[in-house]
């Protein structure tokens, strides 16, 4: 399990370097790192996770103030 997760880490670690080493100097030469299409998709995705994000938590909102209230009955100490 260790080797799975250090090979998952350096994974990761070598594809940060990598675009470190692409678009850090790309983007202080005054080049995008994305294209305009591509900042399109970025703008896209944002917007509909944020809707996403709103529509989920109107959703939800109730059934997590109902849950909420009753751990806190299930935790209140007795007053007998």
């Amino acid at each position: 399990m260790f080797v799975l997760v250090f090979a998952m880490l350096l994974s990761v670690g070598l594809a940060v370097a990598v675009v470190g080493v692409v678009a850090i100097p790309a983007r202080r030469g005054g080049r995008e790192v994305l294209t305009p299409k591509g900042e399109d998709v970025v703008s896209l995705v944002r917007e509909k996770a944020g809707s996403a994000v709103e529509t989920a938590r109107e959703k939800t909102g109730g059934a997590f103030d109902a849950a909420r209230e009753k751990v806190a009955d299930a935790t209140r100490p007795n007053e007998d």
